[in-house]
C-alpha cells in the first residue's frame, strides 16, 4: 500500500484508466485531469477535472496538495505525423508538460514526478532500416538520442526539463522518465485495437510492412510498471518499459486469425523503413525486480472480449456548437465563453447571434447568425435554425428575451438543445421589479421597496426606473419628488423606489440544473456607465455571502445570475436580480467562478458534483476599455 495523494494528467486514457484501478486498491487519494469526460467506472471518491489542463486553475492543484504527479497526458499520431499535427503537438505535448511542471515545481507537498516518455526519443537509425534484416534492435537507456518525430521531440524536451528541475530542486523532488515502447490496450486507438474493431464488424484490415517488429506492451502491464517505479523514489533519470521482446505484425495477424474465421487482409505497399525495436529491460528488472505479465497471445483475446461487450454509442452527429444570443457588443462575454469552451475541446464552436447584422460580436466568432426576433411567432423558425446549425447549448444574454427561452425550454430540450436559463416563474419575478420587491416584503427579504405610486414611498430622494427588464439606461437617481414625477412620464412603466446612499455591489453566482449553488463572487461597482460597471473590483465578505445564500433560497435559479445591491455598513439592500450573465461578470470568471466552463460541461452531461469553486486568493480590479480589432481584407 502506498496511500499517497496523486495527481494524474491524462488519467482517463488507456494507461491511466488501468493505473487508476490499481491506485484505488492502494487506498490512494486521486485527482485526475483529462480532456475526456469522467469515465463511468471511476468512483465518486476520485476528484476529476474535465478539460484542457493548459487552462486549469493552479489553485485546484495547490489545494489538492499532491505528493506524486504522474504525467500521462499527451497527443500522438501514427509514426508518420500529419502537417496539421504541428500545432496539436505543441499545445498538448510541449506546452502542456511545461505548464503543468511550472505549477508542480512550487507545490511544497510534491515529492515525486513520473513522466510517461517514449522510445521515440532514441535515434531511429538504431532500429529502422531500408532493407529487411533479422536483427532485433535492443534499445538501452544509454543509446544515442535523436527524436524520430515531433512527439519524440516533445518527450525528450520534457525529460530535459525534469533533469533541470531535479538538478535545481533535487533535495525536494525526485523525477523519473519512463520510456514506454509500443503501447496497446482496451479502448485504444492503437493498430491492434483498430483491427479488432474492424474485424468484429466484418470489415477488411489493411496492413503495411507486416515484417515490422515492435515491442508491444499491454496497458495493464504499463500501468503496473509505472506504479512500481512510482513507489521507489530512489529510481531517477530515465528507464525503459517494454516486454523486452519484439513481435512482428505477422504475429499479430496470426493471433487474430485464430479468433476471426473470415479475416481478409489487404496488403498495402508504402515506401517506409522496416522497424525492428525492443526494449532492453535489464535496468528496469535490476531496479524494480518485476517484468510484464502479458504477451500478445494473452492480451488480444482479452481485448476482443472487451470490444464485443462494449456498448457502442454511435452518435450520428458529434458536432457541438454554442449560441450566444443578443451578443451585440458583448465582446468580453463572447471571449469568455470561447475560453471556457477551449478548456474542454478546441473543436467546440461558439456562434454569436443577434437580430442586428452590424453587431460588433460578429467579428469575434468565426460564425455569426442574424437571428429573427425572439418571440413565439418565430419559435419554430428559431428551433429549426438551431437544429440546422447543430447548436447544442443556448446562452441568452438579454433581459427581454429570457422569458421566451424559459417558457420554451422543453421544446429545445426535446431536440437535444440545452438552454442555460432559470425557470419561467423565476424569470417573471426578476424581470418585473415591482413583483420582485413584493416578494421581498412578503418574505422579509431586504429587497428595496418599489411602488407604482410615488406617494407610497417615504423618502427625501427617489429612484425612478422601468418596471420590466434591466432598464438601466433609463433611470433617474437621487431625484426630488417633483423631479421624479416629471422623469417618470418619459418611461413606459415607471416604478418608484427610495434612494439609498452606499457602496453599490454586484453578486455573481452560478447554479446547476437542480438549482444547487456552485459558487458566488462579490464585486464592487466602482465606476458605472450606462448601467454597466466600467471599473469593478472583487472582494470578500462572509456576512454578505451568508445573507445572499439565505436570499437565494426564495428563488429557483439555474445557470448564471447577477444581483445588484447597495451596502451600508455591511447591511445589504437588494436593488434587482438579472437571471443571466452580467456585463462585468467576467471579473468573477477570472477569480475562479468558471460560469461558461461549468455551463458547457453540464450540458455535456457532467454532474455538477465534479465542479469546484476554487477562488483565487488575490483580489482583482477589472477596467473595461474600448479595444481595437483589426481585420485585413483578404479579397484584395
Amino acid at each position: 500500500m502506498i496511500k499517497k495523494r496523486i495527481f494524474i494528467s491524462g488519467g482517463a486514457g488507456v494507461i491511466g484508466s488501468e493505473l487508476v484501478k490499481i491506485l484505488e486498491k492502494q487506498k490512494c487519494t486521486i485527482f485526475v485531469g483529462d480532456l475526456k469526460k469522467k469515465p463511468s467506472n471511476f468512483s465518486n471518491s476520485i476528484l476529476y477535472y474535465h478539460g484542457d489542463l493548459n487552462f486549469i486553475n493552479k489553485d485546484l492543484i495547490f489545494d489538492f496538495k499532491p505528493e506524486i504527479f504522474i504525467h500521462l497526458a499527451a497527443s500522438f499520431e501514427r509514426s508518420e505525423e500529419s502537417y496539421d499535427f504541428w500545432e496539436e503537438n505543441f499545445h498538448n505535448n510541449v506546452n502542456l508538460s511545461h505548464h503543468l511542471m511550472t505549477i508542480m515545481k512550487d507545490i511544497s507537498s510534491l515529492k515525486r514526478v513520473v513522466f510517461a516518455s517514449s522510445y521515440l526519443i532514441y535515434d531511429p537509425s538504431l532500429y529502422l532500416s531500408k532493407k529487411l534484416t533479422n536483427k532485433d534492435s535492443s534499445l538501452q537507456e544509454s543509446d544515442s538520442l535523436n527524436p524520430r518525430n515531433l512527439t519524440g521531440m516533445a518527450k525528450l524536451s520534457h525529460e530535459s526539463e525534469l533533469r533541470f528541475i531535479e538538478k535545481n530542486n533535487g533535495k525536494k523532488i525526485s523525477c523519473i522518465s519512463i520510456r514506454i515502447f509500443r503501447g496497446y490496450g482496451k479502448n485504444s486507438r492503437d493498430i491492434i485495437s483498430r483491427w479488432i474493431r474492424l474485424l468484429i464488424k466484418g470489415k477488411d484490415i489493411q496492413v503495411f510492412r507486416p515484417e515490422g517488429k515492435f515491442d508491444f506492451i499491454y496497458a495493464k502491464d504499463t500501468a503496473e510498471g509505472i506504479l512500481r517505479v512510482t513507489k521507489d523514489y530512489s529510481i531517477k533519470g530515465s528507464i525503459n518499459l517494454g516486454t523486452g521482446k519484439s513481435r512482428s505484425i505477422f504475429d499479430v495477424i496470426e493471433i487474430l486469425s485464430k479468433h476471426f474465421d473470415k479475416i481478409k487482409i489487404i496488403n498495402k505497399y508504402q515506401n517506409i523503413p522496416y522497424e525492428s525495436s525492443q526494449a532492453n529491460m535489464k535496468l528496469f528488472q535490476k531496479l524494480v525486480k518485476w517484468k510484464p505479465q502479458y504477451d500478445l497471445e494473452k492480451a488480444i483475446p482479452e481485448m476482443i472480449s472487451y470490444e464485443k461487450r462494449k456498448i457502442s454509442k454511435i452518435e450520428s452527429d458529434k458536432e457541438y456548437n454554442i449560441l450566444i444570443t443578443s451578443s451585440s457588443k458583448k465582446v468580453p462575454l463572447v471571449k469568455s465563453c470561447i475560453t471556457g469552451a477551449k478548456k474542454i475541446n478546441s473543436d467546440i464552436k461558439v456562434i454569436s447571434g443577434d437580430s442586428n447584422i452590424n453587431s460588433i460580436s460578429k467579428f469575434i466568432t468565426k460564425v455569426f447568425w442574424k437571428m429573427p426576433k425572439t418571440n413565439d411567432t418565430n419559435l419554430k423558425l428559431i428551433l429549426n435554425e438551431c437544429i440546422k446549425r447543430k447548436i447544442k447549448l443556448v446562452i441568452p444574454t438579454r433581459d427581454q428575451e429570457l422569458l421566451f427561452w424559459s417558457k420554451n425550454i422543453k421544446k429545445f430540450h426535446e431536440n437535444g438543445i440545452t438552454v442555460s436559463i432559470s425557470p419561467q416563474k423565476t424569470i417573471v419575478a426578476c424581470n418585473d421589479k415591482y413583483l420582485f420587491s413584493k416578494i421581498g416584503v412578503k418574505n422579509n427579504i431586504p429587497i428595496i421597496n418599489s411602488s407604482l405610486n410615488i406617494s407610497d414611498i417615504d423618502s427625501q430622494f427617489f429612484v425612478v426606473k422601468e418596471r420590466y427588464g434591466s432598464g438601466s439606461k433609463e433611470i433617474g437617481i437621487k431625484l426630488k419628488r417633483n423631479q421624479a414625477i416629471k422623469f417618470s412620464k418619459k418611461l413606459d412603466d415607471p416604478i418608484f423606489q427610495p434612494y439609498y446612499k452606499g457602496k453599490e455591489i454586484s453578486i455573481d453566482a452560478w447554479f446547476d440544473k437542480k438549482s444547487v449553488l456552485i459558487g458566488m463572487s462579490l464585486r464592487e461597482r466602482s465606476l458605472i456607465k450606462d448601467g454597466e460597471s466600467q471599473i469593478t473590483k472583487t472582494f470578500q465578505n462572509k456576512l454578505i455571502q451568508n445573507n445572499m445564500k439565505k436570499i437565494f433560497k426564495y428563488f429557483k435559479f439555474c445557470g448564471p445570475i447577477v444581483f445588484q445591491a447597495i451596502v451600508i455598513k455591511d447591511k445589504i439592500f437588494i436593488i434587482e436580480c438579472n437571471p443571466r450573465f452580467g456585463g462585468a461578470s467576467t471579473a468573477s470568471v477570472h477569480i475562479g467562478l468558471d460560469i461558461f466552463y461549468w455551463t458547457i460541461l453540464e450540458s455535456l452531461g457532467t454532474s455538477s458534483k465534479e465542479f469546484s469553486f476554487i477562488r483565487k486568493k488575490n483580489e482583482l480590479t477589472q477596467i473595461r476599455v474600448p479595444h481595437d480589432i483589426h481585420k485585413y481584407d483578404t479579397n484584395i
